[in-house]
């Protein structure tokens, strides 16, 4: 186990709904907090709701012309004229008003909430894992959401990686709760996103007020691999998840159990050499990006202790 180590107090925090127009857990939670931000209001933060697509939340669209959440790249950045994608410009407009992306006058948290056809229920999604801030404050929305679940997604990794929305705060954390219909707006859903966001804000204010977090552990599903649809020699998809795999997030998957069931009733089996835990499992928004789940390995890590600096 490692040390305590001492970190810049988190005074500014944003929160994105509506990265996609038609994931309205983010997008009510954010409207709600525009009109009247009592409830995330903190002592010692600068709390910034914030509508991230405004277009394709009113078009009730994931988005216009490309993924906002996948547009945060250098190139995009820095591209210049006046018929860029609406993405990117809002992209750029972004990382104006919230960077830009690794200075230090970066903000220092954003919450991008989002919502899944998948049976995922809560989960967290860490961009790094050496971001022990981050891992910290899993550990403590884990503990306090308890005994509900609220699994930890690591996309830590080197090709599998994509330049998100969240990516321009020094601590970025995604939000993802389902499972929820695209255009669609559940309570339950809802209330738990709130939930989670309430005791996210909470443990900020904490340490920024002295709260010493000791050094703890964190189980995390690490991203291995995007899994495709078996496809014919047309491109097209000519399977579908397997009954025994559907909704089964977060699940074991072990070498010999069925993925998926082809459309004249064959099975096609995983074949790894491994146990594996899918998730994003039949993901509407995926299908266009060739994508039947995400495969995983379960690890733990280790994160430091932290504590603000005293100025």
């Amino acid at each position: 186990m490692n040390g305590v180590a001492s970190l810049s107090a988190a005074h500014r925090v944003a929160v994105f709904g509506g990265t996609h127009g038609n994931e309205l857990s983010g997008i009510a939670l954010v409207g709600l907090w525009l009109r009247d931000g009592a409830e995330i209001r903190r002592r010692g933060l600068e709390v910034r709701p914030f509508m991230a697509n405004p277009r394709a939340v009113q078009e009730r669209a994931r988005y216009i012309d490309t993924d906002l959440n996948r547009a945060f790249t250098p190139e995009n950045l820095s591209f210049q004229g006046e018929d860029l994608p609406y993405e990117v410009k809002r992209a750029q407009e972004i990382n104006q008003i919230f960077g830009p992306m690794g200075s230090p006058d970066a903000y220092d948290v954003i919450f991008d909430l989002h919502n899944t056809t998948s049976n995922m229920g809560c989960t967290l999604i860490l961009e790094s894992s050496n971001d022990h801030f981050n891992l910290q404050m899993v550990h403590y929305i884990k503990h306090a959401v308890a005994p509900v679940t609220c699994s930890v997604l690591l996309n830590d990794h080197p090709r599998l990686h994509y330049s998100t929305t969240r990516s321009v705060a020094k601590h970025p954390i995604g939000l993802e709760v389902g499972p929820q219909p695209q255009g669609v707006l559940r309570s339950n859903i809802f209330e738990s996103m709130r939930l989670i966001l309430k005791h996210a804000l909470d443990f900020i204010e904490h340490f920024n007020g002295g709260v010493e977090f000791l050094p703890c552990t964190v189980e995390v599903y690490r991203v291995v691999e995007r899994v495709d649809y078996p496809r014919d020699s047309n491109g097209n998809i000519s399977a579908m998840v397997h009954p025994d795999l559907q909704d089964c997030d977060w699940e074991p998957l072990n070498p010999g159990d069925p993925m998926f069931q082809m459309f004249d009733g064959r099975t096609v089996q995983y074949k790894g050499d491994c146990t594996v835990y899918p998730t994003f499992i039949n993901e509407a928004a995926y299908y266009e990006k060739q994508q039947a789940f995400v495969m995983t390995k379960k690890e733990t890590l280790n994160a430091n202790g932290i504590k603000v600096t005293k100025s």
